[in-house]
């Protein structure tokens, strides 16, 4: 049965990656893409929405957007499992993806923060439904859950090349991608990719490779398991 858990507590949207997060009282939900106005959305994503929880901030005393979240909720969302469907409003839902990694850039905002975060940086969401988010709109954990992707990445990598098209392959720079992982782990994929096997590693090919196969830029592959 459906039941409300928590509300919107502060909602924020980013244009540029540089760009500091901009704090509003409402913004549109775009299905299968993101918010809109927000640098990260895109379809092939699994990091379309960052949803953080106020007790992470309460805890370490952080100062507004330190997280630099979409969506602050006054939930813990650090037990927060991959595929839970969360309702957003009366219209907008996210599908969770996984929990959100706590890289070094936290630290520009307060000193040894991507150490002292652990796993309380947010979970990251794609959204299923749109619809206007506003602050104060009521959280609704709905019935049923939707396939899990994997919290560590190398599964998720892993997952991504079994879905390549027969005949295609799949750039890094698109693999980290659809993976949800930051560009700078295509450095650590030539090892993944010699333990996955010559079956898998034939489905991945490096930003210089010659284009002997036609590419897969990752399309569809998440709104596969969403449908």
């Amino acid at each position: 049965m459906a039941r409300q858990v928590g509300t919107v507590l502060g909602i924020a949207v980013r244009s540029a990656v540089t760009a500091a997060p901009t704090q509003c009282d409402r913004a549109q939900a775009m299905a299968g893409c993101g918010l809109a106005g927000d640098i990260h959305a895109d379809p092939r994503s699994p990091r379309q929405v960052l949803v953080a929880g106020a007790s992470a901030y309460e805890a370490l005393g952080l100062p507004p957007n330190a997280l630099r979240e979409n969506l602050l909720l006054d939930i813990d969302t650090a037990g927060m499992a991959s595929g839970t469907v969360l309702r957003i409003g009366r219209e907008a839902s996210l599908r969770l993806s996984f929990q959100c990694e706590a890289c070094g850039s936290l630290d520009k905002h307060a000193a040894g923060l991507a150490r002292a975060i652990g796993g309380r940086r947010g979970v990251l969401a794609r959204v299923l439904a749109g619809g206007e988010i506003r602050v104060g709109d009521p959280v609704t954990l709905l019935d049923g859950r939707l396939p899990a992707l994997p919290e560590d990445w190398r599964e998720r990598v892993a997952q991504v090349l079994h879905a390549v098209p027969p005949g295609q392959v799949i750039g890094y720079a698109d693999l980290a991608f659809v993976a949800g992982v930051q560009s700078s782990y295509c450095r650590a994929f030539p090892r993944l990719l010699a333990r996955l096997g010559p079956a898998h590693a034939a489905k991945a090919a490096p930003a210089r490779a010659g284009a002997a196969l036609p590419r897969w830029d990752g399309s569809g592959f998440h709104a596969l398991s969403e449908s």
